[in-house]
């Protein structure tokens, strides 16, 4: 069950294809959520890549999260997953991995791949429940205080793909 479905109908945020309207209000959550927040220039990069960059919108246009992925060969690499502060704790972040988790069954996807702060021990932990698995490790991979570097941690999620594809 998707964890967007603890919401009614009527309010349940929608999945959307995030657009260059929407930065303004991406970059408000995204200089919340980080202490090393991308910058307008990275976002607006993912869109002229082709990234798949999805937002979570309200009936009302309230942007609550938002999700920037790139596609592989058979597998899905997480770029980005913010949930405004005041729409956490509410199954948005779940729920979007779930969608993501879809998407890649749809495109006979392998791997769900992303790289988290070896810090952030909350978000570690959220994926871990979820069902990724450590796999490596990115040395000085982020940005950290005083110029300094902090390492990354390799997680996948087995997506249910078919390997007959790769034959």
């Amino acid at each position: 069950m998707s964890a967007l479905l603890q919401f009614n109908a009527a309010s349940a945020p929608q999945r959307e294809p995030m657009t260059v309207a929407d930065l303004d209000a991406v970059l408000g959550i995204e200089n919340l959520v980080y202490e090393f927040p991308w910058t307008r220039g990275n976002f607006i990069d993912s869109l002229a890549a082709g990234y798949a960059a999805q937002v979570l919108r309200r009936a009302d246009g309230e942007l609550c999260a938002y999700c920037v992925t790139m596609t592989g060969v058979q597998e899905m690499h997480l770029l980005n997953l913010s949930v405004a502060p005041a729409w956490q704790h509410r199954g948005l972040g779940r729920g979007l991995l779930d969608a993501l988790a879809a998407d890649c069954r749809a495109a006979d996807a392998l791997w769900l791949w992303l790289e988290v702060r070896e810090s952030n021990r909350r978000a570690r932990e959220i994926y871990r429940q979820y069902g990724f698995e450590q796999v490596g490790w990115r040395r000085s991979y982020y940005p950290a205080a005083a110029g300094r570097r902090e390492d990354a941690c390799v997680l996948r999620l087995p997506t249910g793909g078919s390997r007959d594809a790769l034959d």
